[in-house]
């Protein structure tokens, strides 16, 4: 089944155009990772995928929904990780998960909660407000929402970054049980190393141009 397929995607701010005709395909099961320097887009194409930007021209589906016309569908299928936190300084951890997740609609019990924390390694933190979190623990945070959702398409943005070695290690489980369950990962990276461990397959973003690399390439 096609997680995502982008065809002829592109994205222009005025006259000035950050890529465009960007075609390809994600399968379930599969991994993709997309490198580039930085400023060529690899966060707005993210950030498209997610719904949360409109193209300028072109289109994608996710799982099957178009990504335009049926953002709200798609919403329920997916979750983004971002390069920021995104987290709330005064509220503890376990707070900060309890609200995040009351925004998708989904009221978890204290018990899978507990457990998500402690599966991420920050379980004895969660009553300690994020503003005292360091960069690597709100990471690790916002992965314990992965870990209780379990979205069908994981949309990650620097996942490695902040993260010691450790982190890396359940990063990459987190990712491998995303594609094991029939789900799909796109992220952005500049961490060739870390990526080739789990990633099935890839691209370069580029002034503008989008070229694609097989698992054999990343390895």
């Amino acid at each position: 089944m096609i997680a995502i397929q982008a065809t002829n995607l592109s994205k222009a701010y005025g006259f000035y155009r950050i890529f465009e005709d960007l075609s390809f395909d994600i399968l379930a099961g599969e991994c993709f990772a997309l490198f580039g320097p930085n400023g060529a887009g690899k966060t707005t194409l993210l950030r498209i995928l997610a719904t949360l930007q409109q193209p300028s021209g072109g289109h994608f589906s996710i799982f099957g929904q178009n990504g335009v016309k049926e953002k709200e569908l798609v919403r329920q299928s997916l979750m983004v990780i971002a390069h920021g936190s995104h987290l709330y300084e005064e509220l503890t951890g376990f707070e900060n998960l309890q609200f995040a997740l009351a925004l998708r609609g989904q009221t978890i019990d204290v018990k899978s909660l507990k457990h998500a924390l402690d599966r991420v390694g920050i379980g004895a933190f969660a009553d300690l407000k994020v503003r005292q979190y360091s960069a690597g623990m709100k990471k690790r945070l916002a992965l314990a929402k992965v870990v209780i959702v379990k979205p069908k398409l994981l949309l990650l943005d620097e996942p490695y970054n902040a993260l010691d070695e450790a982190g890396v290690t359940m990063t990459n489980l987190i990712i491998r049980q995303t594609l094991e369950s029939e789900g799909a990962v796109l992220m952005t990276t500049h961490d060739h190393d870390k990526a080739s461990q789990v990633a099935t397959g890839g691209g370069i973003l580029q002034s503008g141009k989008l070229q694609l690399i097989t698992r054999e390439q990343l390895t």
